[in-house]
């Protein structure tokens, strides 16, 4: 399950698990949608891997399944 991270790693914006502003690469390293489509240009600077939208847990799945706090900012 994915673990929805509340910030973006590379400007510390605020990304709710609802935000459809999220993209994630395949280890879930999260950026907001300027920072990954603008400066990282598509790519993860973590792995290399590619950066896509990150899904939407649904609200009955989410009160189950809370999205992390743990916040990583690299900056």
């Amino acid at each position: 399950m994915l673990e929805l991270r509340p910030g973006c790693e590379c400007c510390d914006r605020d990304l709710p698990p609802d935000s459809v502003a999220a993209r994630i690469c395949s280890f879930e390293c999260t950026f907001c949608a300027d920072c990954a489509d603008g400066v990282l240009g598509g790519l993860c600077p973590n792995c290399g891997g590619e950066l896509v939208r990150r899904p939407i847990r649904p609200a009955a799945a989410l009160a189950r399944h809370p999205a992390s706090v743990r916040r990583v900012f690299k900056g």
